[in-house]
Protein backbone atom coordinates (compact mmCIF):
# COMPACT_ATOMS: atom_id res chain seq x y z
CA UNK A 1 0.00 0.00 0.00
CA UNK A 2 1.40 3.35 -1.03
CA UNK A 3 0.56 6.37 1.12
CA UNK A 4 -0.10 9.73 -0.50
CA UNK A 5 2.33 12.53 0.30
CA UNK A 6 0.99 14.07 3.51
CA UNK A 7 2.88 17.29 2.74
CA UNK A 8 0.91 17.85 -0.47
CA UNK A 9 -1.63 20.52 0.27
CA UNK A 10 -4.59 19.61 -1.88
CA UNK A 11 -6.45 22.30 -3.85
CA UNK A 12 -3.73 24.86 -3.20
CA UNK A 13 -5.01 27.46 -5.66
CA UNK A 14 -8.49 27.39 -4.18
CA UNK A 15 -7.16 27.88 -0.65
CA UNK A 16 -4.97 30.77 -1.83
CA UNK A 17 -7.88 32.58 -3.48
CA UNK A 18 -10.20 34.38 -1.05
CA UNK A 19 -13.06 34.01 -3.55
CA UNK A 20 -13.52 30.44 -2.37
CA UNK A 21 -14.74 30.03 1.23
CA UNK A 22 -12.32 27.73 3.05
CA UNK A 23 -15.13 25.71 4.63
CA UNK A 24 -16.39 24.82 1.14
CA UNK A 25 -12.92 24.02 -0.15
CA UNK A 26 -12.58 21.81 2.93
CA UNK A 27 -15.64 19.86 1.74
CA UNK A 28 -14.03 19.26 -1.64
CA UNK A 29 -10.73 18.36 0.06
CA UNK A 30 -12.54 15.76 2.19
CA UNK A 31 -14.07 14.22 -0.95
CA UNK A 32 -10.61 14.09 -2.54
CA UNK A 33 -9.16 12.53 0.61
CA UNK A 34 -11.80 9.81 0.42
CA UNK A 35 -10.54 8.91 -3.07
CA UNK A 36 -6.96 8.96 -1.79
CA UNK A 37 -7.85 6.58 1.04
CA UNK A 38 -9.52 4.28 -1.50
CA UNK A 39 -6.35 4.25 -3.60
CA UNK A 40 -4.08 3.86 -0.57
CA UNK A 41 -5.98 0.66 0.23
CA UNK A 42 -4.46 -0.75 -2.95
CA UNK A 43 -7.34 -0.62 -5.42
CA UNK A 44 -6.06 -1.08 -8.99
CA UNK A 45 -9.24 -1.92 -10.91
CA UNK A 46 -9.70 1.00 -13.34
CA UNK A 47 -13.49 0.60 -13.42
CA UNK A 48 -13.70 0.82 -9.63
CA UNK A 49 -11.30 3.75 -9.57
CA UNK A 50 -13.36 5.57 -12.20
CA UNK A 51 -16.50 4.88 -10.18
CA UNK A 52 -14.86 6.39 -7.08
CA UNK A 53 -13.84 9.50 -9.02
CA UNK A 54 -17.39 9.71 -10.43
CA UNK A 55 -18.80 9.63 -6.88
CA UNK A 56 -16.41 12.39 -5.86
CA UNK A 57 -17.24 14.51 -8.90
CA UNK A 58 -21.00 14.13 -8.46
CA UNK A 59 -20.62 15.18 -4.82
CA UNK A 60 -18.65 18.25 -5.93
CA UNK A 61 -21.42 19.00 -8.43
CA UNK A 62 -23.84 18.98 -5.50
CA UNK A 63 -21.80 21.72 -3.79
CA UNK A 64 -22.33 24.26 -6.59
CA UNK A 65 -25.45 25.75 -5.03
CA UNK A 66 -23.71 26.12 -1.67
CA UNK A 67 -20.85 27.95 -3.38
CA UNK A 68 -23.35 30.30 -5.02
CA UNK A 69 -25.08 30.93 -1.68
CA UNK A 70 -21.69 32.08 -0.39
CA UNK A 71 -21.01 34.48 -3.31
CA UNK A 72 -18.66 32.08 -5.04
CA UNK A 73 -18.80 29.43 -7.74
CA UNK A 74 -16.85 26.50 -9.05
CA UNK A 75 -15.28 28.31 -12.00
CA UNK A 76 -12.00 28.38 -13.90
CA UNK A 77 -9.59 28.61 -10.95
CA UNK A 78 -11.52 25.91 -9.10
CA UNK A 79 -11.70 23.64 -12.16
CA UNK A 80 -7.96 24.00 -12.71
CA UNK A 81 -7.16 23.43 -9.04
CA UNK A 82 -9.33 20.32 -8.81
CA UNK A 83 -7.95 19.05 -12.12
CA UNK A 84 -4.33 19.55 -11.03
CA UNK A 85 -5.04 17.82 -7.74
CA UNK A 86 -6.59 14.84 -9.54
CA UNK A 87 -3.63 14.73 -11.97
CA UNK A 88 -1.21 14.66 -9.03
CA UNK A 89 -3.14 11.83 -7.37
CA UNK A 90 -3.28 9.77 -10.57
CA UNK A 91 0.45 10.29 -11.14
CA UNK A 92 1.35 9.47 -7.52
CA UNK A 93 -0.52 6.16 -7.63
CA UNK A 94 0.57 5.46 -11.22
CA UNK A 95 -3.03 5.09 -12.42
CA UNK A 96 -3.48 4.87 -16.18
CA UNK A 97 -6.34 7.35 -16.34
CA UNK A 98 -6.31 10.98 -17.40
CA UNK A 99 -7.84 13.73 -15.25
CA UNK A 100 -10.44 14.61 -17.91
CA UNK A 101 -11.79 11.07 -17.80
CA UNK A 102 -11.56 10.89 -14.03
CA UNK A 103 -13.67 14.08 -13.80
CA UNK A 104 -16.00 13.11 -16.63
CA UNK A 105 -19.14 13.63 -14.52
CA UNK A 106 -18.36 17.26 -13.74
CA UNK A 107 -20.92 19.99 -14.37
CA UNK A 108 -18.50 22.85 -13.69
Amino acid sequence: MRKYDENDRLLTEMYQDGYFPDFLVDKIRDLVRDVIAFLEAGERDLDKIQQKFDEMTLAINDLQEEFEENDSEIETVARDSIGRTVEDILRWFDIDLDAESALGEREW
